[in-house]
């Protein structure tokens, strides 16, 4: 049976996507995980691969066309197989067959078969959505609403935690919440039914069946060994609300989380939906050095008052016994491994290692950092010489393709960062176009916020390049795995102070190594090296980054 495959909605702010280019064309066999198009959204020009195998029978938006989230994008399906039926009502006529919109979905799934009787138009099936360009599948962390609840369109649903964060994620239906397909702390593929939404009293007993027989398979219950924030995307400046009795609105692991820390909520300004104080805001709050008078009525209240933090008591381990911990890994681990394990296995990989003369960058630093309300680290100086030496070797900027090699003109920049939870890439875009200061507070701001759990998934997409940088911790030189679809990355090691012969002397000296690892499709040795020592130049005469 064909599927009609739909406009996907790869960020939660798109409403529109325009087909940047096809990857494949009418009559071409497509197995699942194959690209289908390049597709941009208000955030970033993304991948988009298919979910399902068959023959690319029919292209519904052209190379160059926008059209809004939900269009008929292409149908796949079995080789002369009749598509007419679809074609003169559209993915429109086909939703409207079996009188269920299904909200969110990155990429539709075929339609439930078998169904008894009329499902009412007015039923909404919400499905996993994809929050990033990498997901695959989403746990729940947490529900705000039940089933039962009355939801407004706008309402925030759940929180979901993806392979790059965790999202409030907001219904953009109103009515009540009859059913919830994915329990907390449950994992499911993109595009599972997650809820149903409706009138009250809707019997959906056979939309959850018929759904569920169409390929919607939940995982089975995972514990994760702590619980990620979500990511705000409104300022902390809103008080919390109360109502008439003075209860103050927080979400459920909020006040947990709270009470856990000894936090007065009465002190922590909400976030969330009407102020509702979710658990980002608990995490985030930091209570004034000086703290106004508070009465208690005995020194134990005093004490209960206090916030102390204490450390994790582990269990005692008699000497000589064997003692394992398991901790299950969270989505953000297992997305680490499975796509740094691709890029090792299938990007030839080679490395390039040279060294720098940093006394001049030093001395240059010095300089700048002299200005009023400048701040400029040896990391700015990197990611800045970087951007101009890409500029300058387009090929180390490249992305490889079965079919076509991409050279990108634009200079987009990720800076590894870890995090509690593993590593994350926040993506400056335009690198190339930014001053040293601008460099530095970009950073600033996105590792700060990567650190606490609230940066965007679309912060974290359209990297050309990247580098990590292990200097801070005494690493002097140290390899590292593309992230691909870049076809390089530079590992940056500490500056060492050592004697260097200068002009036949033997005097003190300053010195940075630096390794590029080259994907050997994309970027040829000599190609490399020539990189390299554009960027030596930069970095050893930094003047020439300011002309």
């Amino acid at each position: 049976m064909a599927v009609v495959v739909t406009m996907p909605r790869l960020s939660d702010t798109m409403t529109e996507g325009t087909v940047a280019t096809w990857l494949k064309k009418v009559g071409d066999k497509i197995k699942e995980g194959d690209i289908l198009a390049e597709i941009e959204t208000d955030k970033a020009t993304m991948e988009f691969e298919s979910f399902n195998a068959g023959v690319l029978l029919h292209i519904g938006i052209e190379a160059g066309q926008t059209a809004p989230v939900d269009s008929l994008l292409a149908i796949i399906g079995q080789e002369g197989e009749d598509i007419s039926s679809y074609l003169n009502g559209g993915a429109t006529a086909k939703a409207e067959t079996n009188e269920v919109v299904v909200e969110n979905s990155a990429a539709s799934s075929t339609p439930p078969s078998g169904a008894e009787g009329l499902i009412p138009s007015n039923v909404k099936v919400v499905t996993m959505p994809r929050l990033s360009d990498t997901m695959t599948t989403g746990t729940v962390a947490t529900w705000l609403k039940q089933v039962g609840d009355a939801v407004k369109e706008g309402d925030i649903l759940a929180e979901i935690e993806t392979d790059k964060a965790t999202m409030e994620f907001e219904s953009f239906n109103s009515g009540t919440l009859l059913y919830i397909g994915v329990q907390e702390g449950e994992s499911a593929p993109v595009d599972s039914i997650l809820a149903i939404l409706g009138p009250a009293g809707t019997d959906v007993s056979g939309i959850v069946a018929n759904f569920s027989a169409g390929g919607a398979v939940e995982t089975p219950k995972t514990e994760e060994v702590k619980t990620v924030a979500p990511v705000e995307v409104t300022s902390n400046t809103q008080l919390p609300t109360t109502n008439n009795s003075g209860r103050i609105f927080a979400s459920p692991l909020a006040k947990k989380i709270a009470e856990e820390k000894g936090i007065n909520l009465a002190q922590v300004k909400g976030t969330g939906e009407n102020g509702r104080i979710t658990k980002a805001d608990v995490e985030g709050f930091t209570p004034l050095a000086v703290a106004a008078p508070v009465a208690v009525e005995s020194p134990a209240q005093a004490v209960a008052q206090a916030t102390v933090e204490v450390p994790a008591v582990k269990p005692f381990v008699p000497a000589g016994e064997v003692y394992q911990e398991e901790v299950k890994n969270s989505q953000m681990r297992k997305v680490i491994a499975k796509r740094l394990s691709e890029s090792k296995f299938t990007a030839p990989h080679y490395y390039l290692t040279i060294e720098l003369d940093m006394d001049n960058a030093i001395a240059s630093r010095n300089m700048i950092n002299t200005l009023p309300g400048t701040k400029v680290s040896f990391n700015d100086m990197v990611i800045k010489a970087s951007a101009m030496a890409l500029k300058k070797h387009p090929q180390v900027n490249s992305q490889w393709k079965d079919d076509a090699m991409i050279l990108n003109h634009h200079v987009n920049i990720g800076v590894a960062v870890a995090v509690e939870d593993g590593l994350v890439v926040p993506v400056l875009k335009f690198t190339d176009q930014m001053t040293l200061s601008q460099i530095g507070a970009n950073v600033k701001d996105m590792a700060g916020r990567a650190k606490v759990k609230k940066i965007m998934p679309n912060e974290m997409e359209g990297s050309t390049f990247t580098i990590s940088n292990l200097g801070m911790f005494g690493i002097q030189s140290f390899t590292s795995i593309i992230n691909q679809p870049n076809s390089a990355i530079l590992s940056v090691g500490a500056i060492v102070e050592k004697p260097v012969v200068k002009n036949g002397q033997i005097v003190v000296g300053n010195t940075m190594t630096v390794t590029l690892a080259c994907d050997h499709r994309t970027v040829d040795g000599a190609t490399g090296a020539q990189f390299l020592q554009t960027f030596k130049a930069f970095m050893e005469n930094p003047v020439t980054m300011l002309a």
